[in-house]
């Protein structure tokens, strides 16, 4: 998410804090490059220029010149106006009786019936007991798709078929939820494009019908400037409470996101970040204005952890650690919940001081080394894998057969475990490891 934009900002400032006091002219310099960067990330130009001028206002002022910390002092400055330019946190509207009708709008293929499966289990986390609503008609196969999603999640879908119409299919479902005490209500309406007047005139009949607490538009974050005028169009039809952006985790440019709710004044209220059903994030401005300046977002970070982490064995793996008891059983067992935190990139960019490297990491190359980690493992024995020095030769011979690798492989492992031991250590006295060096 955003390395193109991250990495170039992160130049930049990095020249700033080299050369010390700073003049108007090279703060000047500095918001030139800031300004580049961001046109080509892809964000809308009149929100760029309106953002560079609060930014130039306050940091060629004494804000900056007579600060001990110059440098940083604009990147404080740019991380403000970032968070003010993506706008307050905005919830989901649960207010008043339920159920509560969400209606999800789009262009086709913006992820709009995945999105309905992850908003559901979202609020199912939440306390809710959500109703999913097949009411994309048209599509092929896309009645089956939310289907085979919801009875994967164990969430309740409404379907009628292609007999039914969609507003007839979305009044049903609201009855339905009223009698079987559904709390939340989640239609994944029929993909259309904005130019489309009949199409668009059936979503502006379910909302008139069944006055939604939230109309949702689930957007492809990697349209760019299309997203904008999409998002305007469908503002303009059927008035939009919020937008959920998806496949952020493919975009290395990010324009939309920083463009959106500038331009329309329609908040965003969640992030897709990857294909899992839990890959659904609530949107935190300050959050993903200190990712996009490379300073991670330990607060997510946390909030990952929480959910895949026992909070017992935490404790039993920090004794581990800090006893250096720390065996390739556990080292096994950690990265088996790593991986349900999400793809490694995503883990390091959360890391404050890391998230310049996780673009350096190929996810499939991640992905195949975890794979043939874990055979590795699994193909020792127990005293084995408690204690490592016992693996000579024969033994490397007979693991590398029994998973499917190399010696070599099996060697590369052993060292590594060795590194990520020592790598503990420096984490213990509060120094940052080279985690680069993993993947070498």
């Amino acid at each position: 998410m955003f390395e193109a934009l991250t990495e170039k900002l992160q130049g930049t400032f990095d020249k700033l804090a080299r050369k010390g006091r700073l003049t108007e002219k090279d703060v000047d310099e500095g918001l030139r490059e800031v300004r580049m960067a961001l046109l080509e990330a892809d964000v809308n130009f009149q929100v760029v220029k309106g953002f560079m001028a609060k930014v130039r206002e306050r940091a060629v002022g004494t804000e900056v010149t007579r600060s001990l910390t110059p440098a940083q002092q604009v990147v404080r400055i740019v991380n403000e106006e970032l968070i003010s330019l993506l706008g307050a946190p905005s919830k989901i509207d649960l207010s008043g009786e339920s159920p509560h009708v969400v209606m999800l709008v789009g262009l086709q293929g913006s992820g709009k019936t995945t999105t309905a499966a992850k908003l559901a289990l979202h609020l199912r986390k939440q306390g809710q007991r959500p109703l999913l609503v097949a009411a994309d008609t048209r599509r092929p196969a896309a009645v089956e798709q939310l289907e085979i999603l919801g009875k994967e999640l164990d969430i309740a879908v409404h379907s009628e078929g292609t007999a039914a119409t969609p507003p007839q299919i979305c009044g049903n479902a609201v009855q339905r939820a009223q009698k079987a005490a559904y709390s939340v209500v989640v239609m994944d309406t029929q993909g259309r494009l904005h130019v489309d007047d009949q199409l668009m005139a059936e979503l502006e009949l379910i909302r008139n019908r069944l006055s939604p607490a939230e109309i949702l538009l689930v957007a492809d974050a990697m349209t760019g400037q299309d997203a904008v005028r999409v998002a305007q169009e469908f503002d303009q039809r059927v008035g939009l409470t919020g937008l959920i952006l998806t496949k952020m985790d493919g975009d290395a440019r990010g324009g939309a996101a920083l463009s959106m709710r500038s331009v329309t004044g329609v908040p965003i209220k969640f992030l897709g970040v990857g294909e899992r059903p839990g890959d659904l994030e609530t949107f935190h401005p300050d959050r993903l204005a200190s990712r996009i300046l490379g300073m991670g977002d330990v607060l997510t970070l946390i909030e990952k952890a929480q959910e895949v982490f026992d909070e017992e064995q935490a404790l039993e793996m920090e004794e581990k650690l800090r006893t250096a008891s720390f065996t390739l059983e556990d080292f096994l067992d950690q990265l088996q919940q790593v991986k349900k935190m999400g793809p490694i990139s995503q883990v390091l960019d959360m890391i404050p001081g890391l998230s310049s490297i996780a673009g350096e990491i190929p996810q499939e190359t991640t992905d195949k080394q975890l794979v043939s980690i874990e055979a590795m493992i699994n193909s020792m024995t127990l005293e084995e894998r408690r204690n490592p020095r016992l693996i000579g030769g024969s033994r490397k011979r007979r693991i590398a057969r029994g998973s499917g690798t190399t010696v070599q492989e099996v060697n590369q492992l052993l060292a590594q475990f060795r590194q990520i031991q020592k790598m503990m250590k420096q984490m213990s006295r509060g120094r940052i490891p080279d985690l680069m060096s993993m993947f070498r």
